[in-house]
């Protein structure tokens, strides 16, 4: 009787083995791992000292930004694409027209850090921008506070100021989202590190008016003191000459007061002289 039983249960557990073999046949196999997928590639950002370097004439502002540490800072705000950043180049011509009392050889080693942080903004401008930015006010530099440039937008062309100069931009070196870079035709150079520019030499006195000569048609006042009335009657008076004048003022101090003619025979000219007291003449002339 217990063998029975034994065999029943051996039978039953084959039974069991063999349904679970069979579904394990007809389930499909299971599906392939997805790949683990590729970082992403870096960023290609600018490498502003190359650009410099290969772009223009702009060797002595790219020595600066090296001697200050300045590019490196450049460099990090370019690679900050929320942001990015707009730098202005002079030309290496600009620093040799750097006019006095204005000398960046006075400069100490921070204020030329500065002087290299106010040519550029801690932002990426276009040129299209550059219009709002006319409107808007002073800009702050990478400087700081009060290292501010003045923006105006003339028929398309950007100039700015920053008292003691005034500059534009001349071409643009290179305008893509993050980077700007625009060559302007002068150092910019700021009333912060400078003081306030020198007042503009005045312009030179005009030329004092030269009084018309004695015999000149209309002259106001003749050299033996007479004044005309008139232009019509000094047309028909003529003033006597100095040598009958030098005669009668000999005349005059050997003569009483009075009226006094005088006739020259070798010029048709009949002279009235009025002698008065203290030697003050009034002569009157008329020609025939």
């Amino acid at each position: 009787m217990q063998v029975s039983k034994i065999f029943f249960a051996v039978a039953i557990l084959l039974v069991v083995v063999s349904v679970t073999d069979a579904q394990k046949a007809k389930s499909p196999p299971a599906p392939p791992l997805a790949p683990t997928p590729a970082p992403a590639p870096a960023p290609d950002y600018v490498n502003i000292t190359d650009l410099l370097t290969v772009a223009g004439p702009f060797h002595t502002f790219l020595n600066y930004l090296e001697q200050t540490k300045v590019i490196e800072t450049f460099q990090n705000q370019a690679n900050n694409t929320e942001e990015g950043i707009t730098i202005l180049v002079p030309k290496d011509k600009a620093f040799s027209n750097i006019k006095k009392p204005a000398s960046l050889a006075n400069l100490t080693a921070d204020q030329l850090k500065s002087l290299m942080l106010f040519h550029a903004l801690p932002h990426y401008y276009s040129l299209a921008d550059f219009k709002k930015l006319s409107e808007s006010g002073p800009v702050t530099t990478f400087a700081g506070g009060q290292y501010q440039l003045n923006f105006t937008d003339v028929g398309g062309t950007v100039h700015m100021s920053s008292g003691w100069s005034k500059s534009k931009v001349s071409s643009a070196v290179h305008s893509t989202d993050p980077v700007a870079i625009y060559q302007v035709d002068s150092v910019l150079l700021p009333e912060t590190l400078f003081g306030p520019p020198p007042s503009p030499t005045p312009a030179p006195a005009p030329a004092p008016d030269v009084a018309p000569a004695a015999d000149a048609p209309g002259a106001a006042k003749s050299a033996d003191g007479f004044s005309p009335k008139s232009s019509k009657k000094s047309s028909s008076h003529k003033i006597v000459s100095s040598k009958v004048l030098r005669m009668v003022l000999a005349m005059g101090h050997e003569t009483q007061p009075g009226m006094l003619d005088i006739r020259s025979e070798s010029h048709p000219i009949q002279c009235q002289v009025v002698i008065t007291e203290g030697a003050a003449w009034f002569i009157r002339g008329a020609a025939f």
